[in-house]
């Protein structure tokens, strides 16, 4: 699916939540959206959160 397909499903879902679900549930459909694209993006290792879990460590 190209982007711009990607982009107008997204756009229409987003769409219809907020019909739907007011304004809040439209937030969290964003939300969640968003979560979904960094968890997409780990599991296809083009964002590396390692630096971020491991934390600092003191020497």
């Amino acid at each position: 699916m190209s982007s711009v397909a990607t982009g107008l499903f997204a756009g229409i879902l987003l769409a219809l939540v907020a019909a739907v679900g007011g304004f809040s549930m439209f937030l969290l459909a964003l939300v969640l959206g968003a979560l979904g694209v960094l968890v997409a993006l780990v599991l296809d290792g083009r964002l590396d959160l390692s630096g971020v879990v491991s934390g600092r460590r003191r020497g």
